[in-house]
């Protein structure tokens, strides 16, 4: 097994995907049908149905990709101190594309992306920054995963999705095999080992405050 099959495995292994299960609005588990041992190359998955979450002009002329994962605290924490201020005076201003990119540390942050994109485009960042604002809600000890689906189901009922909305998204297993494969191309193009990790206009940058930020786009943006 090469280390592309290797990874492929071990991610889909560890997410659920083939050794675990997504619980549905029933007292009833649907298994995802994909064998870890016989997953295919990463980069032979088809991911086209995975679209990438981006928001900003097109032609900005920083381009800010941000790896994180929905588990992870200090990602929630740039959320709630550094992405608003971002948004509104970058992203919404036209000078920062910003690419929002998955990871997938383990099975409930490849859950939380799930519910976030059943939203589709129009809400999935609306959804997002519930995800992170009731990251400790939600997560609930990490212990009883029945618990941790009722309580993502709960924020995607607020966001406005039904019980079968949920039930399709959190059970489609092609989509969940084709995250997964979409995850591990994009990090391994930057080399990504944490998060929330930066890459502004191709630079590779570990998590900073808002200023720190600020002072590293300006400096762009006048050069």
């Amino acid at each position: 097994m090469n280390r592309r099959n290797f990874m492929m495995t071990t991610a889909l292994a560890a997410l659920g995907v083939g050794g675990a299960y997504i619980y549905t609005s029933k007292p009833q588990v649907t298994d995802f049908l994909v064998e870890p041992a016989s997953a295919q190359d990463a980069a032979d998955v088809d991911t086209s149905m995975v679209k990438d979450l981006v928001m900003g002009e097109a032609d900005a002329p920083i381009e800010l990709i941000e790896y994180a994962s929905y588990t992870c605290p200090h990602c929630a924490n740039f959320h709630a101190t550094v992405f608003e201020q971002l948004k509104e005076n970058y992203i919404d201003t036209g000078k920062v594309r910003f690419v929002y990119r998955e990871v997938y540390f383990d099975k409930y942050g490849l859950w939380a992306a799930m519910v976030a994109r059943c939203g589709g485009d129009l809400r999935y960042f609306g959804i997002q920054g519930m995800l992170y604002e009731q990251q400790q809600d939600w997560i609930a000890g990490g212990k009883d995963a029945m618990e941790i689906v009722e309580n993502l189901r709960t924020i995607g009922k607020k966001a406005g999705l039904s019980d079968a909305d949920l039930d399709a998204c959190m059970n489609d297993g092609a989509m969940a095999q084709a995250m997964v494969a979409k995850f591990e191309r994009e990090v391994a193009e930057y080399d990504v080992s944490g998060t929330p990790t930066l890459i502004i206009n191709g630079e590779k940058n570990s998590n900073m405050s808002y200023d720190d930020l600020a002072q590293k786009l300006d400096a762009l943006l006048e050069a």
